[in-house]
């Protein structure tokens, strides 16, 4: 009988009290809207060199410096990083493209020339590469992932 008589005094304790759930939160909004790339990919082309020879600013608005791991590719976004593959001795080297061209035909990507002896083709100022793309610059998405996705405006975002 007693333990009967705690039961019910527990129930009625439950059934008179407040709600004890969190408040959702009092809005949401969209995360902020990023532009879509292509989902991450891999090509396969020419690859040439520039040197000192070039003068001048690049897209980014940087002066060209030739010692530096940099490229150009007609249109990956800038600030994109890539992985650089020379297909004839297997080097490797990951650059930031930082231009826009190369400015020939039929060439895929320009290279500077600290790139071009890291991956061993100075000599010949040309040569078939695998250039794979390994992360977009903050405020692009792959199209992969660009699905909208409703966050609270409280949620924390991950910084890249």
């Amino acid at each position: 009988m007693r333990n009967l008589m705690m039961s019910c005094g527990a129930a009625a304790l439950v059934a008179l009290s407040a709600v004890s759930e969190a408040p959702m939160p009092a809005h949401f909004s969209l995360v902020k809207s990023a532009r879509v790339a292509p989902a991450l990919m891999s090509e396969v082309g020419l690859a040439s060199w520039y040197g000192s020879e070039t003068q001048g600013t690049t897209a980014t608005g940087e002066e060209f410096d030739s010692s530096e791991l940099t490229a150009a590719h007609r249109t990956l976004p800038l600030n994109s990083r890539i992985k650089v593959t020379n297909l004839r001795n297997g080097r490797a080297v990951i650059l930031r493209v930082n231009d826009r061209g190369p400015n020939i035909a039929g060439r895929l990507l320009d290279v500077s020339l600290a790139a071009a002896e890291r991956l061993g083709f100075t000599d010949s100022g040309k040569t078939k590469v695998r250039v794979s793309v390994l992360r977009y610059p903050k405020g692009y998405v792959s199209e992969s992932d660009s699905a909208f996705v409703l966050l609270p405006s409280c949620a924390i975002h991950a910084a890249d």
